[in-house]
């Protein structure tokens, strides 16, 4: 039998030999060990009680206090010497692991566990090998005493009505809605989205078996009933492991405590977890919302039919939160909802009706409080309404600020980063966000888009394993997905590199449904990549019709390929309109792709030197999506560059950018435990 001692001996060997090396994360550990990624996380949770990031993590945070409290070093040399990319990051975990900042470090006494004296010879040699192996590894690593810390990743489940008035069930939603909220607010919280519990509402499963489904380490569970002007709810936080509560608690107070009351059942979770609150967290903790019990009542009534989704509850909580607002006009909560429903009743409109009092109660929401999660993205919302999208961002930013765990905001973001302004790196992370606080959603077809996006952002990052996983999921879930099959043709290309295979696949899909413009425009763009213009040009030729008979405006970054074809045709007077229009649309383009577009114009020209100057800007670019890799040096149009003597140094250097950016992505994903 392998000696486990041994093992957490060479992996701890090889975390110092790569100490410096911020990128050497576990997958990289895992690597040198010559195991695959998940047999490292088992053996490394089974031995240490650590999760594999923690203990790559508390072996650096070691090295580091040794450094600090025997060099002159400043604390960001220390930090980047153990492998820390960002000396904020490093404060942190430092001051999570010991308790005071890395600036301090000289002023505690601090045990080095290397320097214990060992157990004598005599006592070891008679001891069993249980004891021998323990006494190793507590000499070896950390301290023994050390207890294993749970992520704390908790689920509100759905409060259960205990009144015999049915009407009161909004009240008790409200109060399990306030618990969920303000627990959400604690960043040091993993909170699960009240969409994801919701179905666990009439649930006969275990606590054990509803923690494994949502991937959380605790579970809330409520009951409670209204009677007269007095509160009662009984409350318990259980540890998902054991199936015992951790704390609880039975509570009766007045109406005009609930606020007060909100506030300490957080508080109290809080402190049975060693949570850590702020004191920006705590002031979030201690808003009152309103002075008014008749308005919150009207309040908690419009938020319950709000929540529905249904056409019939926003109708019904439109008066309800404006009778809210009667009995009190500062009511920011108020406001930023009813802000929020009247854009639900626009979502799907093509001629908006309520856009105006979307901004209005937005900006009564943000005047009543401007530091309210809810306010900022009901003005959100009015910007992507209105299709100023570079504008929600700061407020959508903002409210990730008050409220790091709101699943609403994540997701916003992920789509924003996808497709306004593109960012693989933060479309993937905001995407693996979205997944752990959205674990369970309601159907089958919403949780195979989630997986979709997923499958999307990892692809585009150079993931191409992870993204056929995911996008598998998404099949899986619903095998009529519009877009997957779409999708997974690509993430194959992705992995095999084999055009005609995913060109098959395709034409495929576009024989089950031919007004499928999308897919028709990516089938005659592969064989273009093909040189193969008379077959792309059978393919663009009707998409092109599509899109002039039906006055689409889209696809006009690919209006040079396309013209690249028309003009091997012959048809130099239509490729030089399609020549025209993409130029136009270079001008118009401010993401990252703008100068890649600008060098493509300036071939097309015949201005090869002005091209080359342009793919030297691009090659600066960071987080671009990984079909450039795939697909630049397959294009047609820059083949009259390839002899110019920069040409082969620009493009090495656009790949080894973009593997050295995932490189670092990942290991930022895997110190935020999202990988």
């Amino acid at each position: 039998m392998a000696d486990p001692s041994s093992f957490i001996e060479q992996a701890k060997s090889l975390v110092l030999e790569n100490l410096s090396n911020e990128n050497f994360g576990v997958s990289e550990l895992a690597a040198a060990l010559h195991m695959s990624r998940s047999n490292l996380l088992r053996k490394v949770k089974k031995q240490t009680g650590l999760s594999a990031n923690q203990f790559i993590r508390e072996i650096r945070l070691q090295e580091a206090m040794e450094l600090l409290r025997d060099s002159e070093q400043t604390v960001s040399e220390v930090a980047y010497q153990v492998g820390f990319g960002s000396s904020s990051y490093f404060i942190k975990c430092f001051r999570e692991q010991y308790g005071y900042p890395p600036g301090e470090a000289g002023k505690h006494n601090f045990e080095d566990p290397r320097n214990r004296p060992g157990l004598p010879w005599k006592k070891i040699a008679i001891g069993a090998i249980g004891l021998l192996l323990i006494s190793f590894l507590a000499y070896t690593l950390w301290p023994a005493s050390k207890e294993v810390v749970l992520e704390k990743s908790i689920a509100v489940l759905p409060f259960k009505n205990e009144s015999s008035d049915a009407t009161n069930v909004y009240f008790i939603n409200g109060l399990m809605e306030a618990t969920l909220n303000n627990l959400q607010k604690i960043e040091d919280f993993r909170v699960i989205s009240r969409t994801s519990v919701e179905k666990y509402r009439t649930s006969a499963q275990s606590i054990p078996e509803i923690a494994g489904e949502l991937n959380v380490n605790y579970l809330v569970e409520g009951s409670g009933q209204r009677v007269g002007d007095r509160v009662l709810l009984n409350i318990q936080l259980i540890d998902a492991s054991t199936d015992q509560p951790v704390w609880s608690e039975q509570y009766s107070r007045e109406i005009t405590d609930i606020f007060a009351l909100q506030n300490e059942v957080a508080r109290r979770i809080a402190a049975a977890v060693e949570a850590t609150v702020t004191p920006q967290e705590a002031e979030q903790l201690n808003k009152i919302p309103t002075e008014n019990l008749v308005a919150y009542d009207y309040y908690l009534q419009a938020h319950d039919q709000l929540y529905k989704r249904t056409p019939e509850g926003l109708d019904a909580s439109i008066p309800l939160f404006e009778k809210a607002l009667e009995e009190d006009p500062q009511f920011s909560l108020a406001y930023a909802n009813l802000a929020i429903a009247y854009f639900f009743k626009d979502e799907f409109l093509v001629e908006k009706q309520y856009t105006e009092a979307i901004n209005n109660n937005a900006d009564k929401a943000l005047l009543y409080d401007a530091k309210s999660a809810q306010s900022l993205i009901a003005k959100a919302l009015y910007y992507t309404q209105t299709g100023e999208y570079r504008l929600a961002l700061p407020h959508l930013e903002k409210a990730l600020e008050y409220n790091p765990n709101s699943s609403v905001v994540v997701q916003i973001l992920a789509d924003y980063y996808a497709r306004v302004t593109p960012n693989t790196a933060k479309y993937l992370e905001y995407a693996l966000m979205g997944m752990q606080l959205d674990i369970a959603v309601k159907d089958s077809s919403t949780q195979s888009y989630a997986y979709l996006h997923l499958s999307n952002a990892f692809v585009q990052n150079g993931f191409a394993d992870e993204a056929l996983t995911y996008v598998d999921k998404s099949l899986e879930y619903d095998p009529t997905n519009y877009y997957a099959p779409l999708v997974r043709a690509f993430v194959l290309y992705a992995k095999d590199k084999d055009l005609k295979q995913t060109r098959d696949l395709l034409i495929a899909e576009y024989q089950k449904d031919s007004t499928r413009l999308d897919i028709l425009q990516e089938v005659a763009k592969l064989y273009f990549f093909d040189n193969e213009y008379e077959q792309a040009y059978t393919y663009y030729a009707p998409f092109v019709e599509a899109r002039e008979q039906y006055g689409l405006d889209f696809y006009h970054a690919e209006d040079s390929k396309i013209g690249f074809v028309y003009e091997q045709m012959g048809l130099e007077a239509e490729a030089a309109e399609l020549y025209s229009s993409y130029a136009a649309y270079c001008e118009k383009d401010e993401s990252i792709y703008q100068s890649a577009c600008f060098a493509v114009a300036h071939v097309i020209e015949g201005e090869y030197d002005e091209a080359i100057e342009q793919l030297k800007v691009f090659a600066n670019q960071d987080n671009i999506q990984y079909w450039v890799l795939l697909f630049l040096d397959k294009d047609p149009l820059l083949d009259p560059l390839k002899e110019h003597p920069e040409y082969s140094g620009i493009i090495e250097k656009i790949n080894t950018r973009f593997w050295e950016n995932q490189a670092k992505l990942k290991n930022t994903l895997e110190e935020k435990n999202l990988l």
